[in-house]
């Protein structure tokens, strides 16, 4: 007897598109298991190790046997601190009860966009994006309205641009400073005429600023719920431990938002992913607590990250028919190779093929005749891998 052919996967399964930054630097790493000698820029993520005294909260916590479950919104001290640090670093003041305590950066952005976003509701996303923000808001029945913020504005969404975008079905806003994949930080005053803008046409604002600590040039952070008290109540700070302290792994993401807000994120969490680990969450509190270790630390990488971009930058830019705005924040650059007259995909693949230098094409970021390179890598790799670029290059051009 013949049997039935099973019903389709959802619209959900069918329609989501795979991380493309994920799939480069997977693919990098087959090629370097392989033996192959790959040149990989393709990772978001820091190559320095979480700081020790991170770790011995993690594990002092496991012996402790703190391994059960835990309030969905994260242990009350790690969100009393993190309440506390926005005070300090921001001048902000925040209540524990803002706090949510997610597993990862990513789920905290997701869960805000379902906090605030029904089917049919429009979110405005400046391009270059990172790559999840589209899929988050299809996600929640969100529809996705793209901006180019290129080149020539300095990545950044101007408030003519946003004030063009909004419709009467436009809910949210996503800003991300410092940016991924361009590395572009915005202005106190750039928030604020976007601010003006979302308060004038009643938008709740998604802040990522996951790389929040990561500036460079004495450049100083906004964070954008302190501008004003319109601000603090429209506005969702997303953050995390990830980058800033070389946490990628331990899947630890914060909001802060206004209490309803807050509330519903906490709400929605208990129905998908319970709670965020619990002992990771007491790595992260040795963190905050220990801070002057953490802050030493940070400043290590920093200053070897400021290196690297500008080694970087001054080889790209050195490579005829490159040009690459130098990075204020974050650890990636964001070059225009539009010159050679191929996609950004087609660039990428035969520049993994030919010389082993793995890249992530700008159209999986919005921003087609771009590359994104993350200079969280070695000098060494740095050195040799755009010393293949160059030669890939000039073999373009001839």
């Amino acid at each position: 007897m013949p049997t039935s052919t099973p019903p389709p996967l959802s619209s959900w399964a069918r329609n989501i598109a795979p991380s493309p930054t994920l799939a480069v630097d997977a693919k990098a790493k087959a090629l370097a298991a392989a033996g192959e000698d790959v040149c990989s820029f393709a990772a978001g993520e820091p190559d320095f190790d979480t700081p020790q005294h991170i770790k011995d909260g993690c594990a002092a916590a496991l012996q402790a046997g703190k391994t059960k479950y835990v309030a969905t919104s994260g242990i009350e001290e790690l969100r009393r601190a993190i309440a506390e640090s926005y005070g300090s670093v921001y001048g902000l003041k925040v209540l524990p009860g803002q706090v949510v305590v997610s597993p990862g950066g990513k789920f905290s952005c997701y869960l805000a966009v379902l906090a605030v976003c029904s089917p049919g509701d429009e979110v405005v996303i400046p391009a270059p994006y990172w790559v999840s923000y589209p899929e988050m808001v299809k996600l929640a029945g969100a529809v996705p309205k793209i901006v180019l913020a290129s080149d020539r504005s300095g990545f950044k969404l101007t408030a003519g641009q946003l004030e063009a975008a909004v419709t009467p079905r436009t809910r949210l806003v996503i800003i991300n400073s410092p940016s991924n994949p361009t590395g572009a930080v915005y202005s106190r005053a750039e928030l604020e005429a976007l601010m003006a803008v979302a308060e004038r046409r009643n938008l709740y604002v998604l802040s990522d600023e996951i790389y929040e600590h990561l500036v460079y040039d004495g450049l100083k952070q906004t964070c954008l719920a302190t501008l004003g008290k319109g601000a603090e109540e429209r506005t969702i700070v997303a953050s995390g431990f990830s980058k800033s302290y070389s946490m990628t792994g331990w899947r630890l993401g914060t909001i802060v938002a206004p209490p309803p807000i807050a509330k519903a994120v906490a709400e929605l969490q208990s129905q998908t992913a319970s709670n965020a680990t619990t002992f990771a969450q007491y790595g992260a509190l040795a963190a905050l607590r220990q801070g002057e270790k953490t802050r030493v630390a940070l400043e290590k990488m920093l200053a070897a990250f400021d290196r690297r971009r500008r080694t970087l930058h001054a080889r790209l830019t050195a490579i005829p028919g490159v040009s690459c705005l130098l990075a204020q924040g974050a650890f990636y650059l964001f070059p225009n190779i539009s010159s050679f007259g191929l996609g950004s995909l087609e660039f990428c693949e035969r520049l993994l093929e030919k010389e082993k230098v793995a890249v992530v094409p700008g159209a999986a970021f919005g921003a087609e005749g771009h590359v994104r390179m993350s200079y969280a890598t070695s000098d060494e790799t740095i050195e040799k891998g755009v010393a293949r670029l160059a030669a890939f290059c000039a073999r373009l051009k001839a």
